[in-house]
């Protein structure tokens, strides 16, 4: 079956059960009212697709309802800040990425903490970036694509999903590492990136396979190169930035779900049992992988140390690379 299709028959199913059913991180067994699981970006990319995909999945599973709810703006800072400030009870919850533990390198004012102002509850999921390129782009892979941006310096533009991002991160890391100017243009999400992409707006976009894979299939899209540290199944013959052209590159994106600070352990804790539930389910991996997930579940204890670390890490990575906060 192809991406789109199964994308299309996952997407009908997510939204028959989202409707009807969901979960609760904090409430006890019995409990109806609603949890809102806040999406900090638009509609239709990687992070709006698995959050619906587990909102969906919790919510068959304890029977309460979820309201996946997209608040984007600032590369995701507007809606991790509502849900930062949010009442501490479990019934306002973040989806979680990569995107979180940059923005406080990537912006000049983040009005939280990602460490101290939220509760990690649990990762899901994580799934590399692709550079992907418009097929009249004269390049075949990322060295050409490099040498014809030195020749045509400020010539060529890249779309991601907003500042701050894994995504932009890739785009400033690229462009420091290999002495080149793609401009970055930001977008509220992948979706209207790739639509300008495909409209041929511009020539390049940094995103998660998920929603590009009909277009790569259809020959509409092709993939330069992937920004993990090795090649990933979805895409096998796509190779590295590691291996082609920029020694020890890595940005890839991880899912996971975020608490308020001060949220009960004991609802944490039971939430991240659920979600390992979930994650166990034996079609789960063969649903995500098409779509280029890897489930990778971690507990709440694991997923904090490694929001601390990604932070740390990335931060250093940045200031190395002498980028300064937009």
């Amino acid at each position: 079956m192809r991406i789109a299709h199964k994308l299309l028959i996952l997407g009908l199913g997510i939204t028959a059960v989202a409707a009807t059913i969901g979960a609760s991180a904090q409430t006890p067994a019995g409990d109806t009212r609603p949890i809102t699981l806040v999406v900090p970006i638009a509609p239709g990319g990687g992070v709006d697709t698995i959050a619906r995909v587990f909102a969906a999945l919790l919510a068959e599973r304890l029977k309460q309802p979820w309201v996946v709810e997209n608040r984007p703006g600032a590369g995701g800072v507007v809606g991790l800040d509502s849900v930062a400030k949010a009442s501490p009870d479990g019934r306002t919850l973040a989806m979680f990425e990569t995107s979180a533990v940059l923005h406080q390198w990537l912006h000049k004012n983040v009005p939280y903490d990602v460490v101290a102002d939220f509760a990690a509850v649990a990762q899901i999921a994580t799934t590399p970036l692709f550079l992907f390129a418009s097929p009249t782009l004269p390049v075949a892979n990322l060295k050409e694509l490099i040498a014809y941006a030195k020749a045509d310096p400020g010539k060529l533009s890249v779309g991601t999903p907003g500042i701050g991002t894994p995504h932009h991160l890739a785009v400033a890391m690229l462009n420091a590492a290999a002495g080149i100017d793609i401009t970055h243009v930001p977008y509220k999400g992948t979706a209207p990136a790739l639509n300008d992409l495909l409209g041929g707006q511009i020539p390049l976009i940094w995103a998660t396979p998920n929603v590009v894979m009909q277009y790569v299939e259809a020959g509409k899209v092709k993939p330069l190169a992937v920004g993990s540290l090795e090649r990933v199944a979805i895409l096998p013959n796509v190779p590295t930035v590691n291996e082609s052209a920029i020694a020890g590159f890595d940005v890839s994106v991880f899912f996971g779900i975020a608490a308020p600070a001060k949220t009960p352990r004991e609802g944490i804790e039971r939430l991240s049992r659920d979600i390992a539930e979930v994650d166990k389910m034996p079609d789960m991996r063969a649903k995500m992988a098409p779509l280029g997930y890897d489930i990778a579940y971690a507990d709440s204890r694991h997923f904090a140390e490694k929001i601390a670390k990604d932070h740390a890490r990335y931060g250093k990575v940045i200031r190395d690379a002498g980028i300064t906060p937009d």
